[in-house]
């Protein structure tokens, strides 16, 4: 059994280098980001504000979450409606980073993945999966580039997807993300003793997957 433990703030590129290597691995990826994203779909479509945990804890009971691979993609069902392309929606992005921060919903999120991860081979990315929801992980990295280049990614992405978004408003967005995913007093984003860190500013996503993979293979 390969557990594989990716962290790092958002935009380091983490989701797409972890799908190629669980590919090339013949391996399960399991895409946390997207676990968060679709219990904030869930708030905002109740008008719920991410934020306000004492409404978010009661839905949380009727929120079922799952993961199912069709084809060679992996398709998030939200009470069992597949919500693959809603949750990458900027505004979920930002609702996502503040509900992960209600322990509720990341000791819901947490149990989930370790099942997941006690019963196969995985690569998992997100922002504590080194440090708390796989410890005894055998590999681990911290992924990070700079908020910039971070940015312009995600500038990029949207834009390619057809969406109305200012770089200013998402560059600001990440310095906001990386500060509550650091902060927050639950399981924050931190690199562990035992992570390898690998900084992707000057990489291409090839060049980061083929230094990650050299890394599990020796």
């Amino acid at each position: 059994m390969l557990n594989i433990a990716i962290d790092g703030p958002s935009g380091a590129g983490k989701s797409t280098v972890a799908k190629i290597i669980a590919k090339k691995l013949g391996i399960l990826y399991i895409d946390t980001g997207a676990m968060y994203r679709a219990v904030a779909l869930k708030a905002l479509d109740n008008n719920i504000l991410p934020t306000d945990e004492k409404s978010v804890v009661p839905i949380l009971k009727t929120t079922a979450v799952t993961l199912k691979h069709i084809g060679d993609t992996q398709h998030i069902f939200l009470d069992g409606v597949d919500v693959s392309d809603r949750i990458r929606e900027h505004v979920v992005s930002k609702a996502a980073s503040d509900i992960s921060k209600i322990p509720a919903v990341r000791l819901k999120l947490v149990d989930l993945q370790r099942e997941i991860a006690s019963k196969n081979s995985v690569i998992m990315d997100g922002r504590d999966i080194g440090s708390y929801v796989l410890p005894n992980a055998n590999k681990k990295f911290y992924l990070t580039a700079s908020a910039e280049v971070r940015a312009k990614r995600r500038f990029e992405e949207l834009i390619q997807k057809g969406q109305s978004v200012d770089f200013n408003t998402i560059y600001n967005d990440i310095i906001d993300r990386d500060k509550n995913d650091m902060t927050r007093s639950f399981a924050p984003l931190v690199q562990t003793e035992d992570a390898i860190l690998i900084d992707s500013s000057n990489f291409s996503i090839e060049e980061t997957t083929e230094t990650i993979l050299a890394f599990i293979k020796q």
